[in-house]
């Protein structure tokens, strides 16, 4: 692609000699290579860069913390572009939590098809069904199977469930040429089904293969199974990926949500909604050390971030103090209404937490909105306590803005308790109050009481929507 430029352009991995190596290194040391492309080779000590500029991570997902601090030792001022289709939870957390920018593709290629992909036990049966369908139709299988000690057993496997089909292997300790004689092989089309490790994960491109079976798929992380599916599915034939797990009541908790969620988002572009959701399983990780995920589970996902943003907002200001949770926290909200999340309509328990958690995190009118479209548009009509849960949203966002402390709505009245000095039109209250004081009254100096039959929760919503109008004046 740089051969119009007047650029020098090098290549570094194990498949180059020692002599190109050699001459390659020595060219970056004196500043003649322009630019250098390389796998993790260009990690190692002996490699000196005379002028970095820029340095672009592909794949960044396949990089530790220290390989990517490695990187970024090489220079003490560099531009680091980092490209991936799904983010460590790590590396999402920064981007999230506004350390680094952050840009999506979301638009898929012309003609580009979402890929269909399946959960289900292993089954002979569908095996073969999968492959000689793709056969048929003139098209490639990936098999992929990652025990070396074992691939030549399943190998036998398939060639005697599939005898007309032509089977090769590969993996990451076979000898170079030999790997690269199958790759090239399978890209030629001379055999049909390559049965194979994870060394296809990234790099892997063969339009013709559109079928993947990914054998044991609950030992695999979620962004890996994404990167997986994503060899199948690169021209514009319809593509299929079979994960084949154990039942999922053998399967441990992170697992079936992996595999669960694996299935559900199967959409173009869907690489950020399921880093979201690895973040949410894994954890965020650590921000200074070299834990890429863990430790959300101790505090919870909404004050993890509370907490973070608090010390992000402290750096930015160059304050110095500890946290104080912020007073919306303090605030009470009480009507006596079913408010929830039936388990007929949100059966999963992770999902309905994840759903709570985003609710109650919204900040503004437009947010809530949002969440509500997407709850109708996964899981269908709202029921009643549904309704109920996301009016009360809004005027929870209301009543943060009057800074009201406390809010009890019962049969025959309702309790509004006020923090120090309330944002709210006192102007109004009092002519509230003097008009009407059977009905309207101060029970003490922070707390305003309203006498009134609230048998419906309508009732109730219509109640605090009149009063948070007149406060708000």
């Amino acid at each position: 692609r740089f051969a119009d430029w007047p650029v020098n352009v090098e290549l570094l991995s194990r498949f180059r000699t020692k002599s190109q190596t050699q001459a390659a290194l020595n060219g970056i040391a004196v500043g003649t290579v322009d630019i250098a492309i390389g796998t993790h080779r260009l990690l190692q000590k002996d490699i000196r860069f005379k002028r970095l500029g820029l340095l672009i991570i592909d794949e960044e997902h396949r990089f530790g913390v220290r390989q990517k601090e490695r990187l970024k030792q090489l220079r003490s001022e560099v531009d680091i572009l980092t490209l991936t289709a799904t983010p460590i939870p790590r590396t999402l957390n920064f981007a999230l939590s506004g350390l680094r920018d952050i840009s999506i593709i979301a638009t898929p290629p012309r003609a580009r098809l979402a890929i269909k992909t399946f959960v289900r036990e292993w089954n002979d049966g569908l095996i073969k069904e999968a492959c000689v369908r793709e056969i048929r139709r003139g098209g490639q299988v990936y098999f992929l199977h990652n025990e070396v000690q074992t691939i030549e057993k399943i190998e036998a496997e398939l060639n005697a469930l599939l005898p007309d089909a032509r089977i090769r292997h590969a993996h990451g300790q076979m000898r170079e040429r030999e790997l690269e004689g199958i790759m090239r092989d399978f890209y030629h089309q001379r055999f049909n089904i390559l049965l194979c490790t994870t060394i296809i994960e990234s790099g892997i491109d063969v339009p013709s293969a559109n079928t993947i079976i990914i054998n044991r798929a609950d030992k695999f992380g979620l962004a890996q199974l994404h990167q997986l599916r994503g060899r199948v599915g690169r021209s514009h034939h319809q593509a299929f990926a079979y994960m084949l797990a154990p039942p999922l009541k053998q399967l441990t908790s992170d697992a079936k949500k992996r595999l669960t969620a694996i299935e559900a988002l199967d959409e173009l572009g869907a690489g950020f909604a399921l880093a979201s959701q690895d973040l949410e399983i894994r954890g965020a990780g650590e921000l200074l050390g070299e834990s890429q995920s863990g430790m959300i589970d101790e505090v919870g996902f909404s004050m993890y971030r509370e907490f973070l943003e608090h010390a992000i907002s402290s750096l930015h200001k160059h304050q110095d103090h500890a946290y104080q949770p912020a007073d919306k926290e303090a605030f009470e909200i009480n009507l006596q209404v079913a408010a929830r999340f039936p388990d007929d309509y949100i059966s999963d328990v992770h999902v309905r937490l994840i759903m709570y958690k985003r609710l109650s995190s919204a900040t503004d009118h437009e947010q809530i909105q949002n969440i509500a479209a997407e709850t109708v548009d996964r899981f269908g009509l709202l029921p009643e306590p549904g309704k109920a849960l996301f009016t009360i949203s809004e005027l929870k966002l209301h009543a943060r803005r009057l800074d009201l402390k406390r809010i009890e709505a019962g049969p025959s009245g309702a309790v509004f308790e006020f923090l120090e000095n309330p944002n709210i039109n006192l102007d109004r209250l009092i002519e509230l109050i003097a008009n009407n004081p059977a009905q309207y009254g101060m029970k003490n100096s922070s707390t305003f009481r309203v006498r009134r039959e609230l048998h419906e929760p309508q009732d109730k919503f219509d109640l605090l929507t009149e009063i948070f109008n007149i406060l708000s004046g």
